[in-house]
């Protein structure tokens, strides 16, 4: 039986991390679609649901197939505990129940995804919770923006869309100088090309339905930390709320992790190729990628980072009627907001995944009606590049 606990490389882990097999000795990770469990004797039933010994008592909050995930993930981070959840964003939602509280204060990067701005302003600021929006690579914004009461700071690196990078170290020791955490999203990333609790950082949130699954199958999301404010606070609201991650995804999200090394890899190999030609194209403005020098925070990526991810973005000159010419002209590459698929995606992000915040927001984060998001995929390179110049030689 494999050992968790061995110092394995990342490779390994991802193939061999958690599994426990059952009295069947099956090689591969078995699913175990029950909602719930027989118990020997009442009394074991009974000690169960006390906590007094281990073991499932219910699938909305034990599971043998989520806890496989979770525990592959945690080793995968470096984590002491992860609690895997329906969607990215009861993820993130799990994570403020579980350690916020009505008057605490929160900061937060300007750059996260449009839908975590709408439940920390709305749904959270219901229960007192209040939220600071700071620019993601200003130290001293961050820094202004601390309060007696603040007790999380929250970010995305890179960000969506436009790959901003934060120092997560220099983060880490802001937040903990104040008495709070630091929660990073690793997304974009995942634990193959950047770890933040080894940068600092307390908590990890993970939108499994991008890298990690990789081809677009299942939803669902993940809290990594340690094992009291994760393990315990964070594994408390999923067991009396119930945002849980069904076996069946837990299983598809296993088999994504195996390939997530040889996948990141190439993704990055594509993604880095593709933002060196686009910047020299004369229809497009800008690219945003941390593989480019000229990108701000190339150096900062370089040290942070084992690769610069797979998500660019470039603006095209003409606005959003030229950048909708382009993703109309395309056969190959699929419109949609998804990411991290090992199909190539496209989206306007000004009309789509940030299309409900107000102009002035998307203005403030520097998010222009001309700016295009690609989630470079394993096809082929030249397809890919041949797919964007249908519409990028159209507008010229």
């Amino acid at each position: 039986m494999f050992d968790n606990d061995g110092e394995w490389d990342m490779a390994t882990l991802a193939v061999r991390a958690g599994q426990v097999r059952s009295q069947e000795s099956e090689h591969g990770e078995a699913i175990f679609p029950t909602s719930s469990y027989v118990f020997a004797s009442a009394a074991e039933a009974a000690a169960r649901f006390a906590g007094e010994i281990p073991g499932n008592i219910y699938s909305r909050f034990t599971n043998p197939t989520v806890r496989t995930f979770e525990q592959r993930l945690a080793a995968m981070e470096g984590a002491e505990a992860c609690v895997a959840t329906a969607s990215g964003m009861a993820a993130i939602l799990a994570l403020c129940m579980g350690l916020l509280r009505s008057g605490d204060h929160l900061v937060a990067s300007r750059s996260i995804f449009g839908t975590t701005v709408i439940l920390f302003n709305k749904y959270l600021a219901r229960f007192g919770i209040e939220t600071s929006f700071v620019d993601l690579t200003d130290l001293s914004q961050w820094q202004a923006a601390l309060r007696p009461n603040t007790r999380l700071l929250f970010l995305e690196t890179p960000s969506n869309p436009l790959t901003e990078v934060a120092d997560i170290r220099q983060l880490a020791d802001l937040a903990h100088d104040q008495g709070a955490l630091l929660a990073v999203d690793n997304c974009l990333c995942t634990p193959v090309l950047q770890r933040p609790l080894a940068l600092g950082a307390d908590i990890i949130i993970h939108s499994a339905t991008k890298y990690l699954d990789g081809q677009g199958r299942c939803v669902g999301g993940a809290v990594l930390g340690d094992a009291k404010q994760v393990g315990e606070e964070v594994f408390g609201v999923l067991r009396t709320c119930g945002p849980s991650m069904s076996p069946f995804n837990a299983w598809v999200f296993l088999k994504g992790l195996e390939t997530l090394q040889v996948r990141m890899q190439a993704h990055c190999r594509n993604a880095d190729e593709l933002a060196r030609r686009l910047q020299d194209h004369p229809q497009v403005e800008r690219v945003y990628h941390p593989s480019l020098e000229s990108h701000p925070q190339h150096g900062l990526a370089q040290r942070q980072q084992a690769g610069s991810g797979g998500v660019l973005a470039f603006d095209i000159k003409g606005g959003r009627e030229a950048a909708w010419g382009v993703i109309d002209s395309t056969c190959l590459l699929s419109i949609t907001a998804n990411l991290g698929d090992v199909k190539s995606t496209i989206t306007h992000p000004a009309t789509t995944t940030h299309g409900r915040l107000s102009p002035e927001e998307r203005q403030q984060i520097g998010l222009g009606e001309g700016l295009l998001r690609l989630s470079v995929g394993l096809e082929s390179i030249e397809d890919i590049w041949n797919d964007l110049l249908r519409g990028l030689n159209r507008s010229a």
